[in-house]
């Protein structure tokens, strides 16, 4: 919630700057993450279905697709991250606006303090993606070795309930760094 409130107090203070370091992002990587990760979240909530209707394939596939779906969103990152390293632009004091076409980031005030809410808020979702991936991916090894059916599956639940809250942030993320 603390980057929450530096991004909106930085926008306050200097919407031009947002405005125009914004213009750097892909919003058509940022919608594709976006659709990437809803369907993650219906993938989920099947296997959670599937186990309580005693289908253990059909939930460790949708487990599976799950974490898949999550690695899909991870590379589309990186391919993002790294476009950025190549035009120069890296949070804080390493931050080079004269790198490639991001040369107009020169006459943007405060540009380097965008990247730097950018990448702390992508990186902290991005990190609480992996742990999303190694929490499922475990879940499912023990869904597939017969631990879960639809007389005990808290912990296929639970993350469950820890997956949405990914897609959530990354809602929110989405519209404020791409869009707005």
């Amino acid at each position: 919630s603390g980057m929450f409130v530096a991004y909106a107090v930085y926008r306050q203070w200097h919407p031009e700057t947002f405005a125009a370091a914004s213009q750097t992002l892909d919003p058509v990587f940022g919608t594709v993450n976006t659709l990437v990760l809803l369907t993650s979240s219906l993938t989920v909530a099947l296997s959670i279905h599937y186990i309580q209707h005693d289908e253990v394939k059909k939930c460790v596939y949708n487990l599976l697709a799950t974490v898949g779906l999550a690695a899909v969103f991870m590379g589309i990152k990186y391919v993002e991250y790294m476009s950025k390293f190549e035009h120069g632009v890296f949070p804080g004091g390493f931050f080079d606006p004269h790198g490639a076409h991001y040369e107009f980031l020169a006459q943007v005030p405060y540009a380097s303090q965008f990247f730097s809410i950018y990448f702390v808020m992508t990186g902290i979702h991005g990190l609480h993606v992996l742990i999303g991936m190694g929490v499922i991916a475990w879940v499912a090894y023990y869904a597939w070795r017969g631990a879960f059916s639809s007389e005990y599956y808290t912990h296929i639940e639970l993350a469950g309930l820890y997956w949405p809250l990914v897609d959530i942030v990354w809602i929110f993320l989405f519209p404020m760094l791409y869009l707005i």
